[in-house]
């Protein structure tokens, strides 16, 4: 059986370059691996899941919300390739330097991890995207994100603890909702922890 391209992308970007170093003996294993400041790496299943869902192709412009440690960043580059794409925001200030440094190395000048703004979901201001990933759990699905997305795009979010994947419509209305089995996140919308050592929770 052919390996699907987000298996290619999840062998050519190592998670290990992404963990701290007092975690990377554990990057092979398949659970959420604590980064800092109360959050996670998360389960290798879970994004993997999340990526076949959000079905990126080759030159899509991305935006990762809640980018984290910048792994699923990098993953999303790999699978835009050259041609796209990806911006990655992060709330938490002291994971934005972490995740970027990790981006860096990885060497995907067309992919950036930058500072959420405050008080703002996404990334407006770029708008529109073709795909949305967001690695942190909402109440009900953000009309912010959907409205940030080209006709017929996509936005793969934990929402009230199921896996949504919703499509903008092409000629208005509700966005088309899918929801595919039970997952555990940080709050979307929530302060940065000021705390390091706070209690982890699933993040990119």
């Amino acid at each position: 059986m052919a390996t699907s391209r987000v298996g290619q992308a999840m062998d050519a970007v190592h998670r290990v370059g992404f963990l701290p170093a007092d975690q990377r003996q554990h990057g092979d294993l398949d659970v959420p691996l604590p980064i800092g400041w109360g959050q996670t790496n998360s389960q290798p299943t879970t994004v993997r899941q999340m990526l076949e869902l959000l079905d990126v192709r080759p030159g899509d412009r991305v935006l990762d919300v809640g980018a984290g440690s910048g792994w699923t960043t990098a993953l999303l580059a790999w699978l835009t390739g050259p041609t796209g794409q990806v911006v990655g925001v992060e709330r938490v200030p002291g994971l934005v330097e972490f995740g970027a440094a990790n981006l860096a190395r990885a060497d995907l000048p067309w992919a950036s991890l930058q500072q959420a703004r405050a008080g703002v979901l996404g990334d407006p201001d770029h708008a529109p995207y073709d795909r949305i990933l967001v690695s942190a759990g909402a109440r009900t699905l953000p009309e912010q994100l959907v409205a940030q997305l080209v006709p017929g795009g996509v936005v793969v979010a934990p929402v009230a603890g199921r896996m949504l994947r919703a499509v903008r419509p092409r000629s208005g209305g509700a966005p088309e909702v899918e929801e595919h089995g039970w997952y555990r996140f940080v709050p979307l919308v929530s302060d940065p922890p000021a705390d390091p050592a706070a209690s982890p929770a699933d993040r990119g």
